[in-house]
């Protein structure tokens, strides 16, 4: 879209060039509005394509919208030909909006970009580009040489943190990982028991809920899973909701089988991470996920998220403790933060986000950029993405530790 006002102001009378700027302004604010409502469609399949993106399209013909699709699983009908189908033959001479770039080669489904050129569409909007290997530019290409007009990156940091988590499977090898915490004012997740029901009210518990419906896995250390017996499970109005995979990081395979974990009522398998050699059962629906063990101890972060990777897992919601936390900060392995802060003091000797000595200088502290925040009842929602340094694994540089 850029370039369109670019091209309207150049070699124009003042009045056609302002005439030009105007009706380019208005072509991407529409643009933008039908971008929208694809990424709203595209949300829908949050949680529930992994392997694949989810993506959403919109097809609309002389201004108003005709169809509407979304991915809603792997191995099933891509966004851009489920809104295809729905249209028919009033997708002829229609523009289509689709948050990724359609694809170009045949896996368990045709390529969308084929689809798309049989049925006639006139335009395609495309928000954030493709960087499968697979992709990566021949769908646009392809459509192109088709002779339909392609207008790039509409909207693409709204359709870019649709697909964060798929671009980090794709691009790193390894699921994107979000941090999750509720703390009070001092920082505390927990009192001096370890007690942590509840640090936040039922506005902040409901926001998680919906958190873990669109991830694929949620991730605890030993320690939570003893000291709280949490389920992981996805509790929405209705029964509604889909159950991640629930991983416990369990080095030495020590828990009691007694757990809730072990005795999941859902679908959704239970996987033990650990490093020990001896075999051992917790029961139906638990599998042992055997890791390299960490040299300080522990199981080995990136081994253990390349075996969730190999599976299909592209998201990792890792919800404690304080340990766990640290381990995942000092590794440089979290690509986003969400702490909810909740209007109560737990003192000093209660336990902290991160386990682990912090930096002499406050100009050496972990910051996070992109900031975004949200009141959920009483309690706010800080998020935003460490920044470069704390991604190379930071806080154990600054701290002095290896």
């Amino acid at each position: 879209m850029t370039r369109t006002l670019a091209r309207a102001g150049r070699s124009r009378p003042a009045s056609a060039r302002r005439r030009a700027v105007r009706d380019a302004l208005f072509d991407q604010t529409v643009a933008e509005f039908f971008m929208r409502l694809a990424v709203r469609e595209a949300q829908k399949g949050l949680g529930r394509t992994s392997p694949n993106p989810a993506v959403g399209a919109v097809l609309v013909k002389n201004g108003r919208v005709i169809a509407r699709g979304h991915h809603a699983r792997a191995g099933g009908p891509h966004a851009e030909v489920v809104a295809l189908r729905a249209a028919g033959g009033l997708a002829r001479g229609a523009d289509l909006y689709t948050t990724l770039e359609p694809c170009d080669h045949q896996g368990k489904t045709p390529p969308c970009s084929l689809a798309i050129l049989a049925a006639g569409v006139r335009r395609v909007f495309v928000g954030s580009r493709d960087p499968n290997p697979l992709v990566n530019g021949r769908g646009v290409a392809r459509l192109e040489r088709g002779g339909i007009t392609v207008v790039r990156d509409v909207l693409r940091d709204a359709c870019d943190r649709v697909n964060a988590h798929w671009f980090t499977w794709i691009t790193e090898g390894r699921p994107h990982v979000t941090l999750k915490a509720a703390v009070t004012l001092d920082g505390r997740i927990a009192t001096r028991t370890g007690d942590a029901r509840w640090v936040t009210g039922e506005a902040a518990r409901a926001w998680v809920h919906r958190l873990r419906d669109r991830v694929d896995a949620v991730l605890v250390g030993a320690g939570t899973a003893r000291a709280d017996d949490p389920e992981l499970t996805t509790r929405l109005p209705g029964g509604r909701g889909h159950d991640p995979v629930r991983v416990v990081l369990d080095t030495d395979l020590e828990l009691p089988a007694r757990l809730k974990l072990f005795h999941p009522r859902s679908a959704a398998p239970t996987l033990v991470a650990h490093a020990s050699s001896r075999a051992r059962r917790f029961g139906p629906g638990v599998e042992l996920l055997r890791c390299r063990r960490a040299r300080g101890g522990g199981v080995e972060l990136r081994d253990l998220l390349a075996k969730l990777a190999a599976r299909g897992v592209t998201h990792v919601l890792v919800e404690g403790g304080a340990h766990v936390h640290a381990s995942f900060l000092e590794a440089g392995l979290v690509d986003r933060v969400a702490v909810i802060v909740a209007p109560k003091l737990a003192g000093a000797d209660g336990l902290p986000l991160v386990a682990r000595r912090g930096p002499a200088r406050m100009a050496d502290a972990l910051r996070l950029s992109g900031v975004q925040v949200e009141r959920l009842g009483d309690d706010v929602l800080v998020a935003g993405v460490p920044a470069a340094e704390g991604r190379r694994g930071a806080l154990a540089k600054k701290a002095g530790r290896g």
